[in-house]
């Protein structure tokens, strides 16, 4: 992945876990268990600069954790995973 790739997909990593941190601990606990605070520790990395940041974890992220997450938000808002919800297609 070119470095800019991954610095974007970093910030909008940092991004999307800040948004989920402001959930009710319970609501985030019930949604991700344990990996909420590897979710947050990614996030601390990226916006803090503790580590220089793995291309291939971010790929890695993308490609597997991603979707998993997607699906559990989806479901626990009782909409069907499979549909974009993508504004621009009207899905």
């Amino acid at each position: 992945m070119d470095q800019f790739v991954v610095d974007a997909v970093c910030m909008r990593l940092s991004a999307g876990v800040e948004v989920l941190n402001r959930l009710d601990a319970s609501v985030r606990t019930g949604l991700f268990g344990d990996s909420w605070t590897f979710m947050w520790g990614m996030r601390n990395r990226i916006a803090h600069g503790y580590l220089l940041i793995d291309p291939a974890i971010i790929r890695r992220t993308l490609e597997t954790d991603i979707p998993t997450i997607m699906r559990q938000i989806h479901r626990a808002l009782g909409e069907d995973p499979g549909r974009s919800r993508n504004p621009r297609s009207g899905g």
